[in-house]
């Protein structure tokens, strides 16, 4: 569709910077784009894209900024991205056993990585039904698969990704029966090099490492072949079904 629009949220992850360079190489002019930190896209490349710059991601910031995405029925949205997510920062990282679970800590990723994109579909389901299709890919990951589990740890991560699973899964369903143009996707990018996994890397082997850019270029194009089906998706980068 010549016309179509592509929404990026969490705009500054560096996969979600991948996938607005692919974007705009394929001539997406279109884009909106939602982030605590515009600064990567204050060159002319980005001059026709919206952007909305939020303070945080609470329930009332997610709301009003859904509210400030102009309407242009002539230029449907037409694919969402939900790229945020956390596995570590400066005060929590993954846990490698029990004792090493924290009630703060978990309940900081549950938050972050289960509930917050699923407020954001709770607020752009009204501006997205419509006739035209749409697919929102939200980050998953392989790891929130309770049947891939074999190695155990990082309890807070996994909980979070699988809650994530559930909780797509079920608004799939509410979807077919209420928005059956929206399609929803749990997109498992792999190991990529970026700073959410460099402390992780060292026992991954080379060729198992992606580029942003090749992840990007695998999403766009597993997002482009998946079609308006009332179930969601949960795929890795290769566009290969995971089990839950």
């Amino acid at each position: 569709m010549k016309n179509q629009r592509t929404l990026i949220i969490g705009a500054n992850s560096a996969i979600a910077q991948a996938i607005s360079t692919e974007l705009l190489i394929h001539g997406e002019q279109h884009l909106i784009l939602i982030s605590r930190k515009l600064e990567t896209y204050c060159s002319g490349n980005y001059l026709g894209a919206q952007k909305i710059q939020v303070s945080d991601y609470s329930e009332k910031t997610i709301e009003h900024a859904v509210s400030a995405i102009e309407n242009n029925n002539k230029s449907p949205i037409t694919r969402v991205f939900i790229c945020h997510g956390i596995l570590h920062n400066d005060v929590l990282q993954p846990e490698k056993c029990l004792e090493s679970i924290n009630a703060a800590s978990f309940e900081t990723v549950l938050k972050i990585n289960a509930l917050t994109p699923l407020l954001w579909i709770k607020y752009l389901t009204p501006k997205l039904t419509h006739k035209h299709p749409c697919k929102i890919t939200v980050f998953s990951a392989r790891i929130g698969s309770i049947s891939d589990n074999n190695l155990g740890g990082w309890y807070s991560y996994r909980a979070s990704k699988a809650a994530l699973n559930m909780m797509l899964k079920t608004a799939a369903i509410e979807l077919a029966r209420r928005a059956k143009n929206i399609k929803l996707i749990a997109f498992h990018p792999g190991t990529t090099d970026t700073k959410l996994s460099k402390p992780f890397q060292k026992n991954v082997p080379d060729n198992k490492i992606f580029t942003t850019k090749f992840v990007a270029q695998q999403l766009l194009d597993i997002v482009n072949d998946k079609d308006i089906d009332g179930q969601l998706s949960y795929l890795d980068w290769q566009g290969k079904k995971i089990s839950w």
